[in-house]
């Protein structure tokens, strides 16, 4: 340090202290605007984009949350529309059940009462069959009854007897 202060000369002193402050005047004047001005734009630059960044991540998150919201709105709709088309379809099968019983109990009727229009002719039938069996064999029995003079007295007599007592 004390040859330092021995080769400390006040003029080499002066002059660097002289070309120092040039070269602060000609950096300030020259270079530190256009270094300040690109740190600057770069700076603004960067903002930018941290703006334009944030904008579309909340454009992100809007158009998210509008597609969550219409993904609801679908299946909402799409929910009524399949309890819709099961209440119809439960409908269309009660309808054809109740055509179909329906059907069923005119097919019923109808077969009880073709059932009965045969059980009447048949019946018919045979009273007729039977009426005319009756017919043939008192027709028979009268001619065996009244072949003979004393048969025929004994039978009025007897129809006489019955029907007083009836």
């Amino acid at each position: 340090m004390d040859q330092l202060l021995n080769d400390f000369s006040i003029g080499l002193f002066i002059m660097q202290t002289l070309i120092l402050l040039v070269l602060i005047f000609l950096m300030v004047k020259f270079a530190w605007k256009p270094i300040l001005n690109s740190l600057n734009e770069r700076e603004e630059g960067i903002e930018n984009a941290l703006e334009e960044a944030e904008k579309a991540r909340l454009e992100m998150k809007n158009l998210q949350a509008d597609n969550e919201k219409a993904l609801q709105e679908a299946r909402a709709e799409r929910d009524t529309m399949i309890k819709e088309a099961r209440e119809i379809r439960a409908k269309m099968i009660a309808e054809a059940e109740e055509d179909a019983k329906a059907q069923a109990n005119k097919i019923i009727k109808q077969a009880q009462e073709a059932i009965e229009a045969e059980k009447r002719a048949a019946v018919a039938e045979l009273k007729s069959q039977v009426a005319e069996l009756s017919l043939e064999i008192a027709e028979k029995v009268v001619k065996d009854e009244l072949s003979d003079k004393k048969k025929q007295m004994q039978y009025v007599d007897k129809m006489l007897q019955d029907a007083t007592l009836n």
